[in-house]
This record gives structure tokens, sequence and C-alpha cells, in this order.
């Protein structure tokens, strides 16, 4: 394994530094409310980044994800780049990718995903799709969303075809409510070859084990971020916070809570850059992206907690930035399934002898 980026990784990641950290500040974070930062969005995509993933691979993608977390920047890059660009590269028909992948690119196509089983929507044959998902992360930003059937079929579905209606989370992350009666929708992976889609008591797989597989390593990228940047703040604070004439970073206590974040971080870190190479070399990588997700969610919430229990009373600030370090761990925590729920996924894929190596 080499989790060293490549040029053009390590490229495409420090430019994504540099726009996250002129524009997602935290006058502007706050001016943008719980909607995405249609500005922002812009910029990245004018610059490549998004166009970049398909050259770059997940694990790419995992690396402009921890910039974005870092800054918690209110833009659809894990979605658009996992449910659409990813997706669309990886499973489309030759004719969908070269229609689709150009828009998904340059930002003009926004995907967002509703594939976590057990799926609430029915498909007939035709492609007429019904069902409600409560909840779908940057729907009101979207102009197509991924939906995984009962049968874990995969559809892309046109917004405008839907009802999309507000829905507010834990996180400013411009979700809603999809609501589909007989809406159309355009099979993703129908054309594959052959083995390539299996069928398990009645439910298609592959597709769509590697998408939600796929996310999952994408989102545990972004927690890695989030909780790089608490830690980074509450480093901040307590250096520079003094009681009784000397830094808080000085006492053991503050110094063993920081620790723990640290290799908690590192933990979500090097699991979620193993499954994402493992899947751009072509490997195995079902049970890597499971505990890729578990860390992000156990250990995720552990840090964000410390980030702001080191900030004292100004930690209970909800104005304060590191209260939006705290807000995006929780709902990452939530999306990626808890920890309990991963673990037991995972350990009834290895029992199964499933997932590969």
């Amino acid at each position: 394994m080499d989790f060293t980026p490549t040029e053009e990784q390590a490229a495409a990641r420090d430019l994504a530094a540099r726009i996250f950290g002129d524009l997602a500040t935290h006058e502007r974070l706050s001016a943008a409310g719980t909607g995405g930062d249609a500005e922002l969005w812009k910029a990245l995509c004018a610059a490549g980044l998004m166009g970049a993933v398909a050259e770059t691979g997940l694990l790419g993608l995992v690396l402009l994800l921890e910039e974005q977390g870092r800054t918690t920047a209110q833009v659809p890059f894990a979605a658009s780049g996992v449910y659409g660009l990813l997706a669309v590269a990886a499973h489309g028909s030759p004719e969908q990718r070269e229609r689709l992948l150009p828009g998904i690119g340059d930002g003009t196509m926004v995907v967002c995903g509703a594939v976590s089983p057990p799926s609430p929507v029915r498909a007939t044959d035709s492609g007429r799709l019904s069902g409600a998902v409560p909840v779908v992360p940057w729907l009101r930003d979207a102009t197509h969303v991924l939906v995984a059937d009962d049968r874990r079929r995969l559809w892309l579905v046109r917004t405008v075809d839907a009802r999309c209606e507000p829905v507010e989370l834990t996180a400013p992350w411009s979700a809603g409510r999809l609501t589909l009666e007989g809406t159309p929708g355009e099979r993703l992976g129908e054309r594959l070859g052959a083995g390539t889609v299996r069928e398990r008591d009645g439910h298609t797989e592959g597709v769509h084990a590697d998408v939600l597989a796929t996310a999952r390593t994408a989102f545990a990228g972004l927690q890695a971020g989030v909780c790089a940047g608490s830690l980074a703040r509450a480093v901040e604070h307590t250096n520079t916070r003094e009681q009784f004439g000397r830094p808080l970073a000085t006492k053991q206590a503050v110094q063993l809570r920081a620790a723990d974040a640290y290799l908690d971080t590192e933990a979500i870190r090097v699991t979620a850059y193993e499954a994402a190479w493992r899947r751009d070399e072509g490997l195995p990588y079902v049970t890597h992206a499971l505990t890729a997700a578990w860390w992000a969610s156990e250990a995720g919430r552990r840090v964000v907690h410390t980030g702001q229990h080191l900030h004292g009373g100004t930690g209970a600030d909800l104005e304060h930035p590191v209260h939006r370090h705290f807000l995006w761990g929780r709902q990452l925590d939530a999306y990626l399934g808890c920890g309990d729920e991963v673990l037991q996924e995972l350990g009834e894929l290895l029992v199964r002898g499933e997932g590969g190596a």
C-alpha cells in the first residue's frame, strides 16, 4: 500500500485548500444559513476540481474532502463526486458517460444520493419510481438524485420531476424530503457486462454495493477533515488561553485529550485512505469502507466533542466556529449509520465471508 499522493492529487488538494481557505470563511458560512454556497461551488468547479476527480480517483476525492471538512464549506462536493461523477464513470453506459460526465465535472449538473438500504422506493421495469425518502442531503442544491429502489437498482431522477421539500438537519447540508409518484428515472448500470451485477434474494447487488462503499469512504474522508479542523481550533485556543498565568495547553489533562483526538483523527484518515486506495487499484474494499465508516462514526463523534470541550465556556457559544465542526461531526456520525449499526453490518459481512480480504 502506498498512500503518497500523486503529483496530480497533491496539486488538486493544494488548490482546494487555497480556495476553501479563501472563500469558506466564518463570516460567509454564517451568512449562508443552512443552504449551499453557490459562489464557492462555482469557484471549485471553475478551477476544475470536480472534473479532476475522474483522473485522481476516490483517493483524490478523499484528499479534497479533507480540505472541505477542515473549513466545513457548504457545498455538495462529496455528494456530487460520489453519486454523480464516480458512479457514472464506473457504472454508466458509454452513452451515459459521454452525456452526463461533462455536466457533472463543470458543476452545472449536481447529483445527490438516496442509496442507503432499506429503500422505501419501488420502481417498475419501465423506470417509474414511487415512494418517499424522508431526508436526502444536498437535495435542495441538486439537479439530479441517484435513488436506490427496494431491489437495490440505481436510478437517476431529475429533481424537477419530483417533489422536493426543505428539511433541516443538524448540519447545514441543504437537505430535503424526496417524494416520487410515478416519477421517471434513468437506470444506471443496466448495460454492464455479465458478472458485474448479481441477484441475491431478489435484490440487485454489485453496482449498489460499490456506490454505497464509495460513499462511505468519501464521507469518512470528509469526517477526517472535520475532525482535523476541530482539533486545530482547539490547539490554537488552548495555546493562547491562559489560566493562572499559564496556557491551558500546558495542563496534562488537556494534552491527553488532545492526543487522543489526534490519534482518532489519524485512524479515520488512514482507514479512509486504505479503502479509497484499494478501490482505485481494483481490489476488494467493501469491508475496508465499512471499517472507515465505523472509525469516522465512533471516533469522529469523540473528536468533535473533545474539540468543543477544550474550548471551555467558549465552546458553548453556538456562534463560535468550533460549534460548526461539532454539528458536522454529529451529522456525519448519523449519516454513516452510527457506529453500532456499521459494526453489525461489518460483522455479518465477515461471517458470510464476503467483502474481500
